[in-house]
């Protein structure tokens, strides 16, 4: 057994259904680089860490989230933090709870590389639920905060998030996964999205997370008849971070946009994994994906779209650009169509190369130096995913933290 996986299963307190899950994964082990799903991203060091449960509350200091809004559930090092959460105004319709506790154990995935979608569904505890009646229309977006703070020894935690649309409902979901100091926590999570007959969820995430973390998302979502799911992910930071994003088009006319933005600097290691399946008819994806690998950065994205037999009248297309700006860093990217029906409409493709000398001896023939016309140059690369994002505060933050993120770009 690895390190990691005898340090998670320590002192393990759960029923039946939680210890299967739990030792499926202890039979199993964590994948290796003959999985192809985890090709790219190799799990050798994590595998020799150890990490321990957060016992205790972590305080940190409230300016932190000064810009964030009510309202809000904030976790720290995966505790939530009643001080810092704020419900904010009553909302006909909305719900925002807990799942801590939780006396069921929800669906797993059970195919060998799941891994750490087993351990969640072993571990986890705690987690948000968010819920909106049949016909609500929440204005207000929902703001869910994820705060890693230093602590002693390695933390790991395990969240599972449900998000529920009634019928015809309406809701602005963002996640913030942000840091208050260094640390090296493992943050292990699932997030459930149900969108029901014409329901529109808007979800926005942005992680920003500092340079020793190391997370674990998948998100799983299933849309019904007519229904909309529009996202923007920015993943702007961590050591290791993946994420997958799982939609089932399930009822007639359903719709989802999802793009996003993968920035690794540094020794970043950024991996996403789309896998979008098209099951009803007249449905359709629209998936624009930008990557930027710096200094010894490495990029891995899989844009996985399965058509099924009888899902006629899809309408499904993917875009993935990718910037290199140094000579050591790596972007793996892999665009997947599969399609098992006849009339449909799709397109994929993917590209990796580096600015466009053109463009910038332009810039610096109207006197801009080399880094700040490369600055601006990948700025209006990076930017153009956030177009989907339709509230002018919410889109000047998303746009504000990457400009952050690109100032601390080792450009020459």
């Amino acid at each position: 057994m690895s390190a990691l996986l005898d340090s998670l299963a320590a002192g393990f307190e759960g029923d039946a259904a939680r210890r299967a899950a739990l030792d499926a994964t202890l039979v199993t082990g964590l994948p290796g680089p003959r999985s192809e799903a985890w090709k790219y991203t190799s799990l050798r060091a994590l595998e020799r860490r150890s990490f321990v449960v957060p016992q205790a509350d972590t305080a940190v200091d409230a300016d932190l989230l000064a810009a964030i809004p009510a309202p809000r559930l904030v976790f720290v090092n995966g505790r939530l933090s009643a001080a810092l959460s704020d419900a904010g105004a009553t909302v006909a319709g909305l719900s925002i709870g807990t799942l801590a506790d939780a006396g069921t154990l929800p669906q797993i995935d059970n195919r060998d590389d799941a891994v750490f979608a087993r351990l969640n569904g072993a571990l986890a505890r705690d987690g948000a639920s968010i819920s909106i009646e049949a016909g609500a229309r929440v204005e207000t977006p929902v703001h869910l905060v994820f705060v890693g703070a230093p602590a002693e020894g390695d933390l790991a935690w395990h969240l599972r998030h449900h998000i529920t649309l009634g019928e015809g409902a309406s809701l602005t979901l963002v996640e913030h996964h942000l840091d208050a100091g260094a640390h090296r926590h493992l943050d292990n999570t699932v997030i459930s999205v149900r969108v029901a007959d014409r329901a529109e969820l808007h979800h926005v995430r942005l992680q920003h997370r500092g340079n020793g973390a190391t997370s674990f998302l998948r998100t799983d979502a299933e849309l019904q008849t007519a229904s909309v799911y529009t996202r923007v992910d920015v993943e702007a930071g961590g050591a290791l971070s993946r994420h997958e994003l799982d939609v089932r088009l399930l009822g007639d006319d359903a719709r989802l946009t999802a793009n996003g933005v993968l920035l690794a600097g540094g020794r970043a290691h950024v991996d996403t994994r789309l896998g979008i399946r098209h099951i009803a008819k007249n449905t359709a994806c629209e998936l624009k994906w930008r990557g930027i690998g710096d200094q010894r950065g490495r990029v891995v994205f899989h844009g996985g779209i399965t058509i099924d037999a009888g899902a006629d009248g899809t309408d499904a297309r993917l875009s993935n650009k990718n910037l290199l700006l140094s000579p050591t860093a790596e972007i793996n990217t892999q665009p997947v169509l599969v399609i098992h029906a006849d009339e449909v409409q799709a397109a994929h493709g993917a590209t990796v190369g580096q600015l466009d000398p053109g463009a910038l001896f332009y810039l610096r023939s109207r006197g801009l130096p080399a880094p700040d016309a490369q600055r601006l140059l990948t700025a209006a690369f990076v930017r153009e995913p956030l177009s989907t994002i339709t509230d002018p505060a919410l889109r000047a933050h998303a746009e504000a933290g990457l400009d952050r993120v690109l100032s601390g770009l080792a450009l020459v």
